[in-house]
């Protein structure tokens, strides 16, 4: 299965409920692909009750796989790409032998060239903001034209194009996509306009 998303929804701590109501919105208003965060609580339930209603050409995945205990519980609950915060080679490993997209966290040149060299099937540069945002992006592109990077930290929706313009391939984005309040308050009525203007769609 190959992944190559534009926009990556990131969600942390959210409800079993209340994603129940927003992933088909989400995926509705033109998102691609959603991500819940291993760290939230059932995390694992979420994926697995909702993974049967994922529409043809839409993603589900599972982020924050620190390990490989977690890459085999996100695989086990249907997960259909995982991404990783960090370089773990035996979690990459593992994605590739399921294949499984991974999407696999870096931070320096040196993280970044060794994680794709491992098998990743992107690169997820974190935080991004913290090294400098869009110029960091241009600058590892230049030695690595041709890696496929995600940016995420930092990104909102008055930047997006300048990391698309840089050559990220993708970015990933938590409340600047979704809203905070409407993630705070569980406001499905909002979430639709919020993916939409932020998309530019």
């Amino acid at each position: 299965m190959e992944l190559v998303v534009p926009v990556i929804g990131i969600l942390r701590g959210i409800s079993g409920d209340f994603f129940r109501s927003l992933m088909p919105i989400a995926f509705a208003s033109g998102l691609q692909a959603v991500e819940v965060t291993m760290n939230t609580e059932c995390a694992l339930d979420i994926v697995f009750a909702n993974r049967p209603m994922v529409p043809q050409g839409k993603f589900l995945g599972m982020g924050t796989i620190r390990n490989l205990e977690e890459a085999k519980l996100a695989v086990g609950a249907g997960a259909m790409f995982l991404v990783t915060p960090n370089l773990d080679y035996e979690v990459v490993a593992y994605a590739n032998a399921e294949k499984v997209p991974i999407i696999v966290g870096a931070l320096t040149p040196t993280e970044v060239y060794s994680a794709r060299r491992a098998g990743a099937d992107m690169v997820k540069v974190f935080p991004c903001n913290a090294m400098g945002g869009v110029a960091y992006i241009r600058s590892l592109l230049g030695p690595f034209d041709d890696l496929p990077l995600v940016a995420v930290g930092g990104v909102s929706r008055e930047n997006l194009g300048e990391y698309l313009a840089a050559g990220a391939r993708g970015v990933g984005v938590g409340s600047a996509l979704f809203g905070s309040e409407s993630l705070r308050e569980e406001r499905t009525d909002r979430l639709a306009e919020n993916i939409r203007t932020f998309l530019g769609s």
